[in-house]
């Protein structure tokens, strides 16, 4: 199963969400074949490590951030991944107009998995304070834990 998080520069909410499955699949799904990977709709920051504030709250939780380097979404990714999930409708609607038509059933929100979330979206922290990158944190980390429930019931069912 290869899964693909998607915001819109790649140095918050998707390397977030990359790093934490990795690390809860590892962890507590170690059955899993799971490749895991994170893009952006927008190309401001390739090359760039994650944020340093996200960086620092993910290692506050056991989650190393620094090796991820931002990346944009590319066509090839539509074809390569299984599941694409974006952290919000915005990012969402990019993917769905640019993704051929026979991928658009694999494009999701990631806090489907969540819904014991009070919100559908991942926020973006960029532009507020440390609250908001734990905000981030802990919705990841919920949704991360139904993905791979989910993942593992499929895994059953094949």
């Amino acid at each position: 199963m290869r899964v693909l998080f998607v915001c819109l520069g790649n140095i918050c909410r998707s390397p977030t969400a990359e790093g934490v499955l990795r690390t809860l699949a590892a962890r507590e799904a170690p059955e899993l074949p799971l490749e895991v990977d994170s893009a952006g709709t927008a190309g401001y920051h390739v090359g760039e490590p994650p944020d340093p504030r996200m960086r620092r709250a993910a290692a506050r939780r056991g989650y190393d951030l620094g090796g991820l380097r931002a990346r944009v979404v590319e066509p090839g990714d539509f074809e390569r991944f299984d599941l694409i999930l974006a952290m919000d409708q915005d990012n969402l609607q990019v993917l769905r107009r640019r993704a051929p038509a026979q991928a658009r059933e694999r494009l999701r929100l990631f806090l489907e998995f969540a819904p014991e979330s009070a919100t559908a979206e991942v926020p973006d922290p960029y532009y507020g304070g440390a609250k908001g990158f734990e905000e981030v944190l802990d919705l990841v980390e919920s949704a991360a834990r139904g993905l791979l429930a989910h993942l593992r019931e499929q895994l059953r069912a094949a």
